[in-house]
């Protein structure tokens, strides 16, 4: 009798150790890394695909700068979007490089969603929010760019031609 009861106090035990904390008592932070102004080349559509429509604008160069970092976007990369047949979503996929002042190269690959509908409330909204992955050389001072999770959003501004990118880091 007496090892029922202690096993039923240890089931206890457990099954209160593992119980969701709800909400969760720690939120992730964010931390500014840099601001991108990408320059933008004319868009063309590849057209309606079995995805959706692909539309491709190309990216022709710019700057970025932010507390550690700063430099030039090169020219040669793209924007690969994947919009749905209503029109409401867009996926998309922009693959570029960067400079830094100081020489070093850093790959850049950014994914994220466009959704101009409703919300779970019915609420109209727009929604642009992307993740970049950047890929910097090992033995640079840019390695830590390979180590964690980023995000993304437009700045929009009628002075300036292109898109505006600012990036945190997630910490």
């Amino acid at each position: 009798m007496k090892r029922m009861i202690l096993s039923l106090v240890l089931m206890a035990m457990v099954i209160g150790l593992s119980a969701q904390t709800y909400p969760p008592t720690k939120t992730p932070q964010l931390q500014f890394v840099m601001q991108l102004r990408v320059t933008l080349g004319e868009t063309y559509e590849v057209g309606n695909t079995q995805h959706g429509r692909r539309i491709v604008i190309p990216i022709t160069g710019g700057t970025f700068e932010g507390p550690l970092l700063k430099g030039e976007i090169l020219n040669g990369g793209a924007d690969y979007q994947l919009a749905s047949h209503d029109g409401n979503r867009t996926q998309l996929e922009a693959i570029y490089s960067v400079k830094t002042d100081d020489g070093v190269y850093i790959h850049v690959r950014n994914r994220g969603i466009i959704y101009n509908g409703t919300d779970e409330n019915g609420q109209k909204q727009f929604y642009f929010k992307a993740a970049p992955q950047f890929e910097a050389p090992q033995d640079s001072r840019y390695a830590w760019l390979n180590n964690a999770l980023f995000v993304c959003e437009p700045e929009f501004t009628p002075a300036f031609k292109g898109i505006i990118l600012n990036v945190w880091k997630v910490v």
